[in-house]
């Protein structure tokens, strides 16, 4: 897809755009790697998310002109504060999955015997000293957590928890940060996007994103040496990423899926409710009834 959300969006609107495609059956595994949450998971772990965050979308003030009582610079748009919930929203702050489906594949990748290195076990002992962190010491292993989505390629203990809150606020408490990426939202809405207009069913997509590194640093270690350093989880992630892919499977989905405004029909179980009063979108509609029009013509 290209790195970063824009080239991400491009891509894969190209992709479904495309005439030279059918995608209306077509399983889409969303994969790649991620920094890692040291309290949920190590690296070289292979995650799989129900939800995809876009953090950085929010008002962003820098650190050393915040109020006194911001723990963080970040705060939603349309909020006054962090911890409130966006009174601002595009509609592509959060995506929901379907978890039939992702269950489904976390349970087959647990099949896989994933890929470890020297390097990456001795970088990851770093974290066995902080109680916190023991996920971050343990080997490699597939687990159950959400992605957020950031151009901005951050790292540190107190923007970790303040996108670790920020996943919180924006999935009423049902979301659980692990992984960052900078793609994921952006592949979303073009899927969403090829969804409403037909050509793609939304319920048939994986977000699976394997750990190449820590996000924040261990006891004793700043932030910038925690970004800088040389951890050993490129390529153990980078192998799993095929290692535990091929072991997945699809199936049709029991829980809501789809973005922030309900386009796709249905009440998101995450931020102020359908826009659509649980129906699908009008295009999303129109374009079901000309593609079942097509099909009667064929």
């Amino acid at each position: 897809t290209g790195e970063a959300e824009i080239n991400a969006a491009v891509t894969i609107t190209s992709l479904v755009y495309s005439s030279k495609f059918d995608l209306n059956q077509t399983y889409f595994l969303i994969a790649g790697i991620a920094g890692i949450n040291p309290k949920l998971a190590t690296i070289g772990s292979v995650t799989f998310a129900r939800y995809a965050v876009q953090v950085a979308l929010q008002h962003e003030i820098d650190a050393r002109e915040i109020p006194s009582d911001f723990p963080t610079g970040y705060f939603p748009q349309g909020a006054e504060a962090p911890g409130q919930y966006p009174g601002s929203i595009y509609g592509t702050e959060v995506f929901e999955v379907n978890d039939d489906l992702r269950q489904l594949a976390f349970n087959f990748a647990q099949n896989a015997k994933l890929n470890d290195t020297a390097a990456a076990q001795a970088y990851r002992a770093n974290y066995a000293n902080d109680s916190e962190f023991a996920q971050g010491a343990e080997p490699p292993s597939v687990v159950l957590c959400d992605t957020v989505t950031s151009d901005n390629y951050w790292a540190g203990t107190l923007l970790g928890e303040a996108f670790e809150n920020t996943t919180t606020v924006f999935t009423n408490g049902t979301g659980v940060y692990c992984s960052t990426q900078q793609e994921d939202n952006a592949t979303l809405e073009s899927l969403m996007r090829g969804a409403i207009s037909g050509l793609v069913d939304f319920s048939r997509i994986i977000i699976m994103r394997t750990a190449s590194d820590f996000e924040r640093p261990f006891s004793g270690q700043t932030a910038i040496e925690g970004l800088l350093a040389s951890q050993g989880g490129h390529a153990p992630a980078v192998t799993n990423i095929y290692v535990a892919g091929i072991e997945v499977a699809g199936v049709k989905p029991s829980n809501y899926i789809g973005d922030i405004f309900g386009s796709l029909g249905g009440q998101p179980d995450f931020g102020p409710g359908s826009e659509f009063g649980g129906q699908r979108a009008p295009s999303a509609r129109r374009s079901m009834k000309i593609n079942a029009l097509r099909r009667l013509n064929w």
